[in-house]
């Protein structure tokens, strides 16, 4: 978590955030042997079916281990996230194949669960919604809106002023609508990768870790590459920032009121425990005349979650919610979209 006064920060809350990324590191380390795992018990299944059966799909042990060639691919990529992430908490940075033994030995201690590896799998799919050219359809329907209500809203503003704009993107993901707002629309940006060398420099498989609702096993097994854009191409002395922690305790914080030009959320307001919350603090943080602009559907993150508070709202009572609190609407549309869908699987979720 970066803030402005870490002395004053709470020392058990700074702690349960280092806690919480050392599990993910921990996850990050886990995720080759867990994969692996559950490809073998597929593996046993098949070995269980009587011959006759066996003899009907042939070709599906060579599937399972072209399978596990694109779990080592995918875990080469997460090593080298996992070597910047042990910067993070105070560990040195050097070759991303040293210390995992001590990530897995951690990693058995602090019980990374099934949730855990689920969300891993999730980050695996992001990276193809936000940094491949295979995610530029769903990019195109999400960020594209944005970003043209963005500048439509700035565009009386000289370009040599727009770095002095400040948009804050809450829920960044994987920070490619922050990367496509500071080079498409306010040119403010300064981020350096130390392992992104080249465009399409790594590839990833975001779908073998599924075998439900997949036409055709090539697709499936078909690998993404990323990135599809440099991180690192921009102006080196444009202004650029990111903050890793809870939305509520950070940005509620005094210091906030009032320094914002805008706010841009994109699939965010769910995350919410109280969407009410959310709402406040984006009128609160933002300048008079600022700009909020939202997309997004209403999938509650903590619906139905045992021991977690959830307040969930229609659209009539968030928009009921959001002009109360003093937003004016300037426009509105529904836009449909899916999210890190398989364009060519059988099963699409489509947002309104």
């Amino acid at each position: 978590m970066f803030i402005n006064d870490p002395d004053n920060m709470d020392r058990e809350a700074v702690e349960q955030e280092a806690k919480h990324f050392r599990k993910v590191l921990n996850t990050f380390a886990l995720y080759k042997k867990h994969a692996l795992s559950t490809n073998n018990r597929r593996r046993v299944d098949y070995h269980s079916l009587p011959e006759r059966h066996k003899a009907l799909i042939p070709e599906y042990l060579e599937k399972l281990n072209i399978v596990d060639k694109a779990i080592s691919k995918n875990y080469q990529v997460l090593k080298q996230i996992l070597a910047d992430g042990r910067l993070f908490v105070g560990e040195e940075k050097d070759d991303p194949n040293s210390s995992l033994n001590d990530y897995n030995k951690e990693s058995t201690a602090s019980q990374v669960t099934e949730f855990d590896m689920d969300k891993l799998r999730s980050t695996i799919k992001q990276f193809l919604r936000e940094w491949s050219l295979e995610g530029q359809p769903e990019r195109d329907t999400t960020y594209k809106p944005l970003l043209e209500s963005l500048i439509d809203y700035f565009k009386d503003v000289p370009i040599e002023k727009r770095p002095s704009i400040k948009v804050l993107v809450p829920g960044a993901g994987l920070g490619r609508l922050a990367f496509d707002i500071v080079t498409q629309a306010v040119k403010e940006m300064n981020f350096r990768s130390t392992w992104i060398e080249r465009i399409h420099q790594y590839e990833i498989y975001p779908f073998i870790h599924s075998f439900s609702n997949i036409i055709s096993s090539d697709d499936q097994l078909r690998p993404v590459y990323i990135p599809d854009a440099l991180p690192s191409s921009v102006p080196p002395d444009a202004n650029f920032s990111m903050v890793a922690g809870d939305f509520i305790e950070i940005y509620g914080e005094d210091q906030h009121t009032g320094q914002w030009d805008c706010i841009v959320t994109c699939f965010f307001i769910d995350t919410a425990k109280n969407i009410l919350e959310y709402i406040e603090i984006f009128h609160r943080i933002l300048r008079p005349g600022g700009l909020w602009i939202n997309i997004g559907p209403l999938l509650y993150h903590y619906e139905n979650s045992p021991g977690e508070m959830s307040i969930e709202l229609s659209l009539d009572q968030v928009k009921k919610v959001v002009k109360d609190l003093g937003f004016q609407f300037q426009t509105e549309r529904t836009i449909q979209t899916t999210y890190t869908a398989n364009s060519n699987g059988m099963l699409k979720y489509l947002y309104d």
